[in-house]
């Protein structure tokens, strides 16, 4: 037991060896000084530096966590805060010295020089001498060959993390096109272009995190690299290493988010989220809680998905109402008690299969709810209202696009009323509850084969974050009765998604089978109803072309609708472009 590590024994180590340190260095500092014959008479004066030296400079250690840092990840910024507290506990060693003039006890003003560059010297020594020996050992033999494409001081604090004999990657080359032709921590640089006529077999690529994976991808395969690790959470002791996930390759970055723009929007604002437990709707409320609002209305028809969210934030003030937005009178309640000044609504039924077995609850929740909402934030006064729309509204095929798209006719004809009311539509967010993303995983890891519906399907993707501060950024710009549009990028064929799934999990026997469409699916999304949209100060946003729709007459609409029988002619009456396609 006496053996076994622990942050008392360790602290302990070190104050010894640094006791010695001192001591070492104190005494050859007055050995050079006298040319190796030290009078007598400055054997307590020896004495004297090294019990002032250690009763200051291991206390100021203490003080400012010297022994408190891994000895094994010792970095530059360790070493800074050492190189600090050194040259403070010298500089009190002067102070002192300078009261002991006329005494006996004389501390001659060489000393204290050497006594520094010798107690650094070993100090540093003995901080770094772990990672040294680690880093300059034999490597692990199974290591994997492994090419770093980062920034060079990213590489630098990639490669600290995998010099180990542990380590199950062995760095043969640095690339990066800015700098070339140059070692970091004794790894060559290269262009991607350079290494590619190199011939160099290599089994693993480590990405730094802002690198587009999508961007590299065909490069990586081209070089037969296969399994793909991404690179974060950097810091002077070095970097967390994760595989690549499909999310990480398929994500896009979009280059004009406005936070600051998006932080005046919230801050110290009363928000209410509809749908808050839902994929969209919870990451709005942590976009919400980020930004600083000041309170937070979760509304959710969900008790557990209500509760998960509520349960997680915790920076701001929140309410749980566990309701369903059709219960007008409910609802109504909830805007006077709490008086919401901005609404986000992101509840709905979105899985295109289920609303179109289950057509009048999907009408019912997503039209008649998303009204009343509406209706309800007018009447209390709601300074902004976003609504969450999607990309099966434009040309509709199914059902659940259909509702969505009288939603987004009703919130654009109901704008001007004293709020303002906007609608913002999107593709597939990565990995939201429903999407394929999830589906392939779990039959990848139960070793069946990936079913797609057919070969040619598109869709387009973004990042469930990402999308949502989109979200807010087109509701802080919006000034009323617009349509947003983010931009999806390119869309993504989910037979290419499916296989590059297969690729990363490395098991070779599972295989891609259709299934055919399901009803209600279309080949391809589309953003737009027609070309006629308008740009804004943002790339990634713009503005839909407005459908006027008498508001009367859609009300009366959508009161036929939710009585009527014949649901799907009444919906085609409503959105004349929607086409139902059954298989």
């Amino acid at each position: 037991m006496i053996l076994q590590p622990s942050e008392l024994k360790r602290k302990l180590f070190f104050i010894v060896l640094d006791f010695i340190i001192i001591s070492f260095s104190s005494f050859f500092a007055y050995v050079l000084r006298f040319d190796f014959t030290i009078a007598p008479t400055y054997h307590n004066s020896i004495l004297l530096t090294i019990m002032f030296l250690a009763l200051v400079r291991i206390p100021l250690f203490g003080y400012f966590r010297i022994y408190n840092i891994s000895w094994r990840h010792f970095g530059f910024l360790d070493t800074i805060r050492l190189t600090l507290v050194t040259i403070l506990s010298t500089l009190l060693l002067v102070i002192f010295s300078y009261f002991l003039r006329g005494s006996e006890y004389v501390i001659p003003r060489s000393i204290i020089p050497i006594e520094f560059f010798f107690s650094f010297f070993f100090f540093m020594l003995l901080r770094v001498s772990k990672r040294m020996y680690l880093e300059m050992m034999q490597k692990n033999a199974d290591a994997k060959s492994t090419v770093i494409f980062a920034t060079l001081d990213n590489a630098n604090t990639i490669l600290r993390t995998i010099n180990t004999k542990e380590s199950a990657y062995y760095p043969v080359a640095i690339i990066n096109d800015v700098h070339r032709n140059i070692k970091v921590n004794g790894i060559e640089v290269y262009s991607l272009k350079k290494f590619k006529t190199m011939g160099v077999t290599c089994e693993v690529a480590i990405l730094d995190e802002s690198i587009e994976v999508s961007d590299i991808y065909d490069d990586l395969s081209a070089l037969e690299i296969t399994e793909i690790k991404v690179a974060s959470d950097y810091n002077d002791y070095g970097a967390k290493i994760k595989d690549i996930s499909v999310e990480d390759l398929l994500a896009r970055h979009p280059q004009d988010l406005d936070k600051q723009l998006i932080k005046s929007f919230l801050t110290g604002k009363v928000v209410l989220v509809t749908g808050a437990g839902g994929s969209i709707g919870s990451e709005i409320c942590r976009q919400c809680e980020s930004f600083g609002v000041k309170k937070l209305i979760l509304l959710d028809h969900s008790e557990y998905n209500l509760y998960a969210i509520e349960a997680e934030i915790t920076k701001v003030e929140t309410v749980a109402i566990m309701q369903n937005v059709v219960n007008k009178t409910l609802l109504n309640e909830t805007f006077k008690t709490y008086k919401p000044e901005i609404v986000i609504h992101a509840a709905a039924y979105k899985h295109v299969p289920l609303v179109e077995a289950n057509i009048h609850e999907g009408i019912l929740n997503n039209v008649l709810g998303t009204k009343t909402v509406i209706d309800t934030a007018i009447e209390h006064n709601v300074e902004k209202f976003v609504m969450i729309s999607t990309d099966k509204a434009v040309r509709p095929t199914n059902v659940m696009g259909t509702t969505k798209r009288i939603c987004e006719l009703y919130a654009q004809n109901s704008n001007g009323k004293g709020t303002d009311i906007v609608a913002v539509r999107f593709g597939n967010v990565l990995g939201s509850s429903g999407s394929v993303i999830p589906k392939f995983k779990k039959q990848i890891q139960e070793g069946k084969n990936i079913t797609v519906t057919h070969p040619d399907i598109t869709r387009y993707f973004m990042l469930i974050p990402e999308a949502c501060e989109l979200v807010l950024q087109a509701g802080a710009i919006g000034t009323g009765g617009e349509i947003f549009i983010l931009d999806m990028g390119e869309p993504i064929k989910i037979v290419d998604l499916a296989q590059k799934m297969i690729d990363l999990s490395g098991n070779s026997e599972v295989q891609i089978e259709f299934s055919g469409l399901r009803p209600g699916e279309k080949l391809y999304e589309e953003l737009l109803i027609d070309d006629t949209d308008c740009t804004t100060e943002y790339d990634s946003i713009t503005v839909a072309k407005p459908t006027p729709y008498d508001l009367d007459k859609l009300s009366k609409d959508i009161e036929e609708l939710i009585s009527c029988k014949d649901q799907l002619k009444k919906l085609k009456e409503i959105v004349p472009e929607f086409n139902h396609q059954l298989n």
